[in-house]
Order: structure tokens, then C-alpha cells, then sequence
């Protein structure tokens, strides 16, 4: 089973990219989704222990949450310890239920793929794209961010020019839907004839 790493800067059109992935019949673990969940169950206590008052009714309060640690890299990287043990052991089991199904291959969506070193742990990355313009549009008609807040986000990720020379495959979301399928059917057929090459 071959594992591709999908990723790509805030507003690119990763999510929608990750789902015409799945409606191409490719089973996808999305990171963000997992954190989503483990904030509504499972992780909830670590984190109200570690951050009181960041919690209720057994869920992370997200906004509480973000505005404790954004910007502070010690509590960061505290709630990093605290969540990326049990994102660890939800991919795991995702891959195990794939290999099972017989998948020949797998996208794991991972907002912070070349932060974090995951390219180490995949084996291709496709690095999604679209204009600067369009990226600060699309975030910013979500309505629930402002452009001081877009600006530090984008200035904590790897920049996207950085990111699309590192890519094995680069899909560009700026012309529809249709150009996006197409070229998700030409990296299937040229996925498949890869190497596996993870650590």
C-alpha cells in the first residue's frame, strides 16, 4: 500500500482536494478531522489538565484553546505532546483498516506535512496550490478569520513556493473542480508505478 501526503497552505483547496480524492474511491486520513475528534473525546482531559478553564461539558473549547497557546511555543508544543501520541495511534489504525480493505493506495491530509518532517513518512506528497490572491480571498470570505490572523498563520507554515519545488506532485485549485479531478486521475496512474520510499 502506497501512502501519498497531501498537503498545502490555508485557503489553497486542500479539503476540497482531499475530497475528490475520496469520491475517487482513495481512502483519506484527515489529520485536522482526527484532531477534532480527539478534542471532543479523548484528549479533552489531558488538555483541561494541562490548560484549565480550555474545556466544557467533556470538549475542548477550540477558541479558548487557540487563544492560550497561538502564541506561545511552549504551550504549543505542550499540546503538541499531549495530542500527536493519540493522532499517532488513530493514523495507525487507519492504515491497518485500508491495508485490510485491500486499498493499493491512501492520501493522509496533513496541514503541517514538511513542518512536522511527515514526508519522511509518506510516499509521495502532492502539494496543493492557487494565487495568493485567491488563497487571502477564499480565507477570508470563511468569515471567521481576520487578515492579521490569515498573516501569522500563512508566516507559521513553510511558504507555498517552498513547498510546491519539495512536491512529488503539485495540483493547482485557481480554474474549478474539473481540473482538479483530472490531474487527481493522472497522479493515481503515476502513483502507482512508484516506489514505496518512507523511512
Amino acid at each position: 500500500m502506497l501512502i501519498v501526503g497531501l498537503t498545502g497552505s490555508i485557503g489553497m483547496g486542500k479539503s476540497t482536494t482531499s475530497k475528490l480524492f475520496m469520491e475517487a474511491g482513495v481512502p483519506v486520513y484527515d489529520a485536522d478531522a482526527a484532531v477534532h475528534q480527539l478534542y471532543e473525546g479523548e484528549a479533552a482531559p489531558a488538555i483541561e489538565a494541562a490548560f484549565p478553564g480550555t474545556t466544557a461539558d467533556g470538549k475542548v473549547d477550540r477558541t479558548k484553546l487557540s487563544a492560550r497557546v497561538v502564541h506561545d511555543p511552549a504551550a504549543m508544543k505542550q499540546l503538541e505532546q499531549i495530542v500527536h501520541p493519540m493522532l499517532g495511534t488513530s493514523r495507525q489504525k487507519f492504515f491497518a483498516d485500508a491495508e485490510a480493505s485491500g486499498a493499493p493506495i491512501v492520501v493522509v491530509d496533513v496541514p503541517l506535512l514538511y513542518e512536522t518532517g511527515g514526508e519522511k513518512r509518506v510516499d509521495a506528497v502532492v502539494v496543493v496550490t492557487t494565487s495568493p490572491e485567491l488563497q487571502r480571498e477564499r480565507v477570508l470570505a470563511r468569515g471567521t478569520m481576520d487578515a492579521a490572523k490569515l498573516d501569522a498563520i500563512i508566516a507559521k507554515q513553510m511558504p507555498d513556493a517552498e513547498k510546491r519545488k519539495r512536491a512529488d506532485f503539485i495540483v493547482d485549485t485557481s480554474h474549478g473542480l474539473d481540473p482538479v479531478r483530472a490531474r487527481i486521475r493522472d497522479i493515481l496512474a503515476e502513483v502507482v508505478k512508484m516506489p514505496k520510499r518512507r523511512a
